[in-house]
């Protein structure tokens, strides 16, 4: 990401953020790269949208995004890196590059990649029977739980016949 500009926008609350991104997307030629959540203090959702681009494009997307998160809800910062280092960029986006797209094992259908509760990257594949499996980064599959059904308690319980 060499010569390229890194844009923040730090929103509180999702809706807000999804604002400010869709206004920053239609302003200028940039990529979206991330969408951060993270629970702040008190129990409020900050929101952290990151875009890559040419220096002016993420400058113009950044302001248009400013404008419209104030518009929507509570911006709490914006800041454009005009030529981040590529080790900033690299660390700052590194954990959100297990979000592309990955191919599934045997050829069958992709399917997006996810973040566990600790951080670590999890994707998930299908198999041949249909049934899905997380796999971590280094391949190794992650064991998953079974859901077991439970009683409806507004419904009463069968009978046996």
């Amino acid at each position: 990401m060499a010569q390229q500009a890194l844009g923040l926008i730090e929103t509180i609350g999702y809706a807000t953020a999804v604002s400010a991104a869709d206004a920053a997307l239609k302003a200028a030629n940039v990529r979206l790269e991330a969408v951060e959540r993270v629970i702040g203090v008190g129990g409020m959702l900050g929101v952290t949208v990151h875009f890559a681009g040419d220096v002016a494009a993420v400058q113009s997307a950044v302001e248009a995004g400013k404008l419209e998160a104030s518009r929507v809800g509570t911006l709490v910062s914006a800041h454009v890196l005009p030529r981040a280092h590529q080790e900033v960029a690299l660390k700052v986006l590194s954990r959100f590059e297990a979000a592309k797209t990955l191919p599934t094992e045997e050829g069958g259908p992709t399917l997006e990649a996810a973040t566990d509760r600790d951080g670590s990257a999890v994707s998930g594949t299908e198999k041949a029977d249909g049934k899905s499996k997380m796999t971590e980064e280094n391949g190794q599959e992650r064991p998953t739980l079974e859901k077991k059904q439970r009683p409806n308690p507004l419904k009463p319980p069968a009978e046996d016949t």
